[in-house]
């Protein structure tokens, strides 16, 4: 049997980024699939606190040159690549590039601790560069598993404006939900922001909770299962999770390759081979 395709897309990954929840649980999740016979793809943003040298970062030429579109302003996108450093693997990290949204010396917060207004649109830019790069790649994931907040548009964009996009028919979405208040990093008028395709703010409303932004509860909305990621999440994300009509895993530390690998295969409806 040909191996199965999972795609990693995360805001974060060791030793890219600081070492948190979502970081370290990427970067032992990803060498595990690998490990048994799975085959990997991780995508993820290109900050500018990513150190381009000592990463040995370079340009994939043929996937660069699109331009995706937010909010009616075009913004091109540049693919980057390098190699996780880990024993007896090799793995390619592919990182999504854009001057206006990623080259600045922080992730998410400016140097007073203020999230960044453009949060919102680097969030739509990132979820539907994603999709764009995977079609050109020719490559149909049958797990996708999304990491924090900043990937939770991709369950909604692949439900509805790629619902029809073959690649993607077959693919099981899953969404890992961590101690991260989506809401603090991002604009009231984030629905605008992420319409994209003809969609409209009002086709976001499962993105929105009291007139604020909830990310996490969109991403569960239209995810085929989730993961509770982090071990101790706020009484509003606790409640997502009780109130989802999906499968929840409860899984975190290092424990959490192998129960993911596991659940996988549950929702693939085949038994994991040992």
């Amino acid at each position: 049997m040909s191996k199965r395709k999972v795609l990693i897309v995360t805001q974060e990954m060791e030793p890219y980024t600081v070492a948190k929840d979502i970081a370290t649980t990427v970067r032992a999740l990803a060498p595990h699939l690998q490990k048994n016979q799975m085959e990997i793809r991780v995508l993820m943003p290109r900050y500018g606190t990513i150190n381009e040298r000592r990463h040995r970062l370079h340009e994939v030429v043929r996937l660069s040159g699109m331009n995706i579109i937010v909010d009616d302003n075009d913004f091109p996108l540049i693919i980057k690549v390098a190699s996780l450093p880990d024993k007896g693997l090799r793995m390619q990290v592919y990182f999504l590039d854009n001057e206006d949204f990623f080259k600045r010396k922080f992730v998410h917060h400016d140097k007073e601790g203020k999230p960044f207004a453009d949060n919102a649109d680097r969030t739509a830019f990132f979820c539907k560069g994603v999709i764009e790069t995977v079609k050109k790649f020719g490559w149909p994931p049958d797990i996708i598993h999304c990491h924090g907040w900043m990937t939770s548009l991709i369950p909604f964009y692949l439900r509805t404006a790629y619902s029809t996009e073959p690649l993607f028919a077959d693919s099981k979405i899953v969404y890992s939900l961590y101690q991260s208040e989506a809401e603090e990093h991002i604009a009231t008028d984030f629905p605008n922001k992420a319409s994209i395709n003809a969609l409209s703010a009002e086709d976001l409303a499962p993105y929105m909770h009291e007139g604020k932004p909830d990310l996490h509860g969109g991403a569960i909305k239209f995810a085929d299962a989730v993961i509770k990621g982090s071990t101790e999440l706020s009484a509003h994300n606790e409640s997502l999770l009780a109130a989802a009509e999906v499968p929840v895993l409860d899984v975190q530390g290092e424990d959490a390759p192998a129960a993911s690998l596991d659940f996988y295969f549950s929702l693939l409806e085949e038994e994991v081979v040992k």
